[in-house]
């Protein structure tokens, strides 16, 4: 069949479609960047209190202002678009299969309000999930404006996903390597299809460097590392691997957990609860808070004792948890890269009292296990890497940060892990009493193996 018949009651010329792809990454950009400035604006409302409170009253001020920011972002997700609940990625690989609806109406101002309350209020969550979601909900409304069918919907949908992770890291050479490995299986591959991938990443990029400056969002200066520590990056790649399948466990098991709560008790009883937590922790723990950015550059370049940097990766990991499973809408990219960063400078101050090291080894190996990391939970190691030195600038780094990813992957394909946005897709269908088709059924359009023939 035909590319121009396979759904679609219109096939625009290419250029048209790259348009297209142009103005979504352009919208994409723009909304991606002032949702990055109203998070950070949001962030700070706790300093309202300084000089005003103190003590006892400060903490419960702050517990209860947290609380009342993710309660009612709960609340904007429950009563509008549930499907804006979490990260988003998984119901844009869902939508790319015909599986989950894209209600863009309700997903843009559910997930910008509600993700600029939710993470506003200090929870451990990312801002990249939302602007992949959101990113993903503009192409949708063009799509419909523009009359696409099925394939260049989708084809577009993808697009407008990459230029929401272009906008969020300032990163579209990962962006559009996120389509290509994380959607291997859905992503209806053609010529324009991919070609407007890259245009949507790279339109996405200007807009957001326009108005929110250029450079790395996490930069760090670090120099290369001799060739005989590669095992040691081996090494911790083999440790992540082990981190990256226990925190894809854990991560389901606590939506589970909270979600028995909310049918026993109250679906706001555990976002009442992490986020009375959250709000002290802003004054007492800091560290314990946001999606991780500056901790990740702040952790590198410090020279914490070994037993306070445990303490943090319990901290954070437990906090990820705790408020991914409150069902706000934010992602989970940052909080991943900041547990790895505290695991690698972990590894590197353990490492150092038993071996002499290189200067700047410890920043090194925090750089590696943000790849790392990554792709054990994601399983997208080629997007870890590129990702990785996209964000930190550390291009000096790129062979141990390969070996860190690759067998951060291997160590967890072993122990029988799965991608974390296919455990979340298949929770979310399973829930919703969907079972997904065969992979050939034939309303199937998307995948590696698909070729495009034109007539």
């Amino acid at each position: 069949m035909a590319e121009e018949t396979i759904g679609a009651p219109r096939a625009p010329r290419d250029w048209a479609y790259y348009t297209l792809a142009a103005l979504v990454g352009v919208i994409a950009g723009v909304v991606g960047a002032l949702f990055h400035i109203a998070v950070e604006d949001a962030a700070r409302w706790h300093t309202l209190l300084d000089g005003v409170l103190a003590g006892p009253a400060r903490l419960a001020a702050l517990s209860a202002g947290s609380a009342v920011m993710v309660v009612l972002s709960v609340a904007l997700v429950r009563f509008l678009a549930p499907e804006a609940a979490g990260s988003g990625v998984q119901e844009i690989e869902g939508a790319l299969e015909g599986l989950r609806p894209v209600r863009w109406k309700r997903i843009l101002p559910v997930k910008f309000v509600g993700g600029i309350l939710a993470l506003g209020s200090g929870l451990v969550a990312g801002r990249e999930g939302p602007t992949i979601h959101m990113g993903a909900s503009v192409a949708k409304a063009v799509s419909d404006a523009a009359g696409l069918g099925t394939r260049d919907m989708r084809g577009l949908l993808a697009a407008g996903g990459a230029a929401g992770l272009a906008a969020a890291f300032n990163a579209p050479l990962a962006a559009i390597l996120f389509v290509i490995e994380e959607t291997r299986r859905q992503f209806p591959y053609g010529f324009r299809t991919y070609s407007a991938v890259i245009l949507c990443a790279a339109a996405s990029a200007v807009a957001t460097e326009l108005i929110g400056g250029t450079g790395p969002d996490l930069r760090l200066d670090v120099p290369e590392m001799p060739l005989a520590l590669l095992p040691a990056f081996i090494a911790l790649g083999a440790i992540l691997g082990f981190v990256g399948v226990a925190f894809n466990r854990c991560l389901i098991l606590a939506l589970d957990g909270a979600r028995a709560v909310g049918l026993k008790v109250s679906p706001y009883l555990v976002p009442l609860v992490v986020g009375a937590a959250v709000g002290p922790l802003l004054l007492l723990r800091p560290e314990a808070t946001g999606g991780g950015e500056q901790l990740a550059v702040a952790l590198a370049g410090q020279n914490l004792p070994a037993l306070t940097l445990a303490g943090i990766v319990a901290i954070r990991f437990v906090m990820t948890m705790a408020s991914y499973s409150t069902g706000i809408p934010g992602g989970i990219f940052a909080p991943i890269l900041a547990l790895a960063t505290a695991v690698g400078v972990l590894f590197g101050t353990l490492l150092g009292m038993a071996f002499a090291l290189p200067p700047e080894a410890t920043a090194a190996f925090a750089v590696a296990a943000m790849g790392g990391l990554f792709s054990a939970t994601v399983r997208a190691p080629l997007v870890g890497m590129v990702l990785v030195a996209e964000l930190t600038g550390a291009y000096a780094l790129l062979l141990p940060v390969i070996f860190t990813c690759l067998f951060a992957n291997l160590v967890a394909e072993a122990l029988g892990g799965k991608p974390i946005y296919e455990q979340l897709l298949e929770r979310t269908l399973r829930l919703a009493g969907q079972i997904p088709p065969p992979s050939d059924a034939p309303e199937d359009i998307g995948g590696w193996d698909q070729r495009v023939r034109r007539e």
